[in-house]
């Protein structure tokens, strides 16, 4: 089992000890320092006030910012969470993305997600109704860009004849992609196109609101797996190909009163046995000490333990 964080900007406004270079590279350091094998950051370049007051989070862009983390350390996995890949077109995406892994050694991993924030949407001047077209158009340019020369294609919104764009990505056959979403639609889209499905927690009302499949229990969470085992076997894949990242229910959220680590631990053993491989890890984001004095304390109390 892998353990990963996503900066904890969880809310607006933010804490602005977190946006300085030293937050970052401290929040970086201390999670590598602890054993977590991931880190990441959210995308919204272009947020709503409305959203904001509604419970939503600032942002930092995501590829500077690992990139940023990258150079500060030497093993932690860069991985999004997530980028909405309909926001750009995909060949600066597969640049992004392959100047990332390049210059961290391979250390990228592309977490992707179709998007839910119409407004967000507008802003960028892009279709909310096409963007499930656009994000499966994006998978098939960001994998072949990625591995070929001379790459043509006929997109929705632009022409591309005989790309070669290197440097390419160390990772080989090239950095692994993750699917974002609940449904059966990017459980489909996970097999054809990725390694990694990336469901996250969502009761009935924010499900709605997201825009996706309701995933509010263990029991659901397995029900997905067993679908996505299934879609793997049609397709002739090995499911053990395919990583599957999910919250811990289980014991609390790190940092927090109610933390409990041994019913932690058992949420994890049991989210293990439905074949989950990376747990997504909220730590608080009141203030960067609490954050790192919340990350080293789940590095001594869960992940030394396993």
């Amino acid at each position: 089992m892998h353990f990963t964080i996503t900066h904890p900007m969880h809310t607006h406004p933010y804490n602005p000890e977190l946006v300085t270079g030293d937050g970052v590279a401290a929040v970086a350091v201390a999670a590598e320092a602890a054993g977590f094998t991931g880190f990441g950051f959210t995308d919204h370049p272009a947020p709503t006030q409305r959203w904001l007051d509604a419970g939503g989070h600032d942002a930092l862009d995501p590829f500077v910012a690992m990139g940023y983390a990258a150079a500060r350390t030497s093993t932690l996995r860069l991985i999004p969470n997530i980028v909405v890949l309909p926001y750009r077109n995909p060949f600066v995406v597969a640049k992004s993305g392959a100047t990332l892994d390049l210059l961290s050694g391979g250390r990228f991993t592309l977490a992707v997600g179709v998007g839910y924030l119409k407004r967000e949407f507008a802003a960028l001047g892009v279709d909310f109704d096409e963007r499930a077209d656009l994000f499966t158009e994006a998978l098939s340019v960001i994998r072949a860009v990625w591995t070929s020369d001379e790459f043509s294609f006929e997109g929705r919104h632009f022409t591309a004849k005989g790309i070669t764009a290197h440097p390419r990505p160390v990772s080989t056959p090239h950095p692994p992609i993750w699917i974002g979403g609940n449904t059966a639609a990017a459980r489909a889209r996970a097999v054809a196109f990725g390694d990694g499905w990336c469901p996250f927690p969502a009761p009935a009302v924010l499900a709605q609101t997201a825009r996706t499949a309701a995933l509010d229990s263990v029991e659901r969470l397995g029900e997905a797996i067993d679908d996505l085992r299934r879609r793997c076997d049609a397709a002739g894949r090995d499911p053990a190909t395919v990583d599957v990242t999910f919250t811990n229910l289980g014991g609390g959220d790190p940092g927090g009163a109610d933390f409990d680590p041994d019913r932690y631990l058992e949420g994890v053993a049991a989210l293990e046995r439905l074949g989950v491989t990376w747990i997504q890890v909220t730590v608080p984001g009141d203030s960067l000490a609490h954050a790192c004095e919340t990350i080293e304390e789940f590095g001594r109390r869960v992940i030394a333990q396993r």
